[in-house]
């Protein structure tokens, strides 16, 4: 836990090798900085140092009101600067996508380089909603016509998605997946750090995963092509929470972008199975 400068209390969690060189972890949403633990094992193996905060108002971290993403950079840079951290590079995967790219944009003297996994697109230009998942398309629909509602939903929710899943419950919820991230996610270490750290993003309120949510679909604050830092994209083929396509337009604005579609991955797969090959590219 660390408080900085101006009074915020952060909370972070550590993987890797304690001597390595720094990578900062950008969780997914709804997740938390436990998320990072997928990269636990190639980051020892590689000499990397994974530092995971949680994002203000998510788990343990202090919330704050009216967040929007440009605010992150500077939480981040404090967070290096407490560290003794100069420059750092970055992953960050799906919902952590924005955060990366705000960093990148806002200290490119700092940020060496960053690794995009499975990662959100601005939502606020896409067009075509078919690219995302159900749900993700209605929350987007109550955003725009009914705010209100959406807020109570939320509200709602935390009771029960803040409930351990019960073991016999889980086949329930695989099914409901593409088959390579059932797969990948009948193995129960995988499957207990990807649901635990979503779990655990309730632990505060329902209103840090709320404006975490929002940030999303609201406008970024920059444009993708003056993010200039080197950028590794990967994506799934089978990834359905983002369409291909929708990273395809992403790594297209991109100045400075080399991007992997990985065939038959998907959004939980490829961050599990090629989280070796992921790690050791942005050390590269």
């Amino acid at each position: 836990m660390l408080v900085l400068p101006h009074g915020a209390t952060i909370a972070l969690s550590e993987y890797g090798d304690p001597a390595g060189a720094p990578v900062f972890f950008c969780h997914g949403w709804p997740s938390s900085r436990t998320m990072a633990e997928l990269a636990d094992d190639a980051a020892r193996d590689l000499g990397v140092r994974i530092i995971s905060p949680d994002r203000p108002g998510i788990r343990d971290s202090q919330f704050q009101a009216d967040r929007r993403l440009i605010d992150w950079p500077p939480f981040l840079n404090e967070i290096a600067d407490r560290l003794g951290i100069e420059r750092f590079r970055i992953l960050a995967i799906s919902g952590g996508a924005p955060y990366a790219y705000a960093s990148a944009w806002m200290t490119p003297e700092r940020v060496e380089k960053i690794a995009v996994v499975s990662g959100a697109p601005p939502l606020d230009e896409v067009d075509d909603l078919d690219g995302l998942l159900p749900i993700h398309r209605r929350m987007l629909v109550l955003r725009q016509s009914r705010p209100r509602l959406l807020k109570i939903l939320f509200q709602l929710a935390r009771p029960f998605v803040a409930l351990r899943m019960p073991i016999r419950l889980r086949p329930l919820l695989l099914k409901f997946l593409q088959p390579c991230d059932a797969n990948v996610l009948r193995e129960s270490r995988a499957f207990d750090i990807c649901f635990e750290s979503a779990r655990q993003a309730w632990r505060s309120s329902a209103a840090g995963v709320m404006v975490d949510a929002d940030i999303y679909a609201t406008p970024w604050g920059f444009p993708l092509e003056e993010v200039r830092a080197p950028i590794a994209l990967w994506h799934g083929t089978k990834d359905r929470t983002f369409a291909p396509r929708l990273a395809e337009n992403v790594a297209a604005r991109l100045p400075n972008c080399e991007f992997h579609l990985v065939e038959g991955a998907g959004h939980y797969s490829l961050p599990i199975r090629y989280i070796r090959e992921i790690l050791a590219d942005l050390m590269t």
